[in-house]
């Protein structure tokens, strides 16, 4: 008379059961701040192992990106890092990384115009920034505690 069946116990009360069930560290799931992973899984047909081939290449690739775009601000060489924004904006829409797209299309343009050249520096930062957050979002999906 004074226990609820499972199906109507509040939520909180499941999730401490599960936790108390369960308490092995796999089960405390990451929060995605910036990785969205339903992006990389329609592209893939949610094949893991394209999936972490797709997600491999985006994570090698970044530290190259992050580099060239230094140089090609050093030697103020402004289309060519446009259009370096606008190849790394393709790679992160993959990882379906939104804001980051957003603002490294923002980049591109100023960059292929040479405008507003003082922010050259923030963008390429906060790419950076971005890169090493869902670097670890995705290698936390693909590991499999998901």
């Amino acid at each position: 008379m004074f226990a609820l069946p499972l199906f109507e116990t509040p939520v909180r009360l499941k999730v401490t059961l599960f936790l108390y069930l369960y308490p092995e560290p796999k089960f405390i799931q990451m929060e995605y701040t910036i990785f969205r992973p339903e992006y990389l899984v329609s592209v893939t047909g949610g094949d893991p192992a394209t999936m972490k081939e797709i997600a491999g290449i985006f994570i090698n690739q970044i530290p190259e990106f992050v580099t060239e775009m230094n140089e090609l601000l050093e030697n103020e060489k402004y289309y060519e890092l446009g259009l370096l924004a606008h190849k790394a904006k393709g790679s992160v829409s993959v990882m379906g990384m939104e804001d980051t797209s957003k603002m490294l299309k923002e980049f591109e343009l100023l960059a292929k115009a040479g405008e507003q050249k003082e922010r050259y520096r923030e963008f390429i930062r906060k790419f950076g920034e971005d890169a090493s957050t869902v670097t670890a979002e995705i290698n936390d999906y693909l590991s499999g505690s998901r």
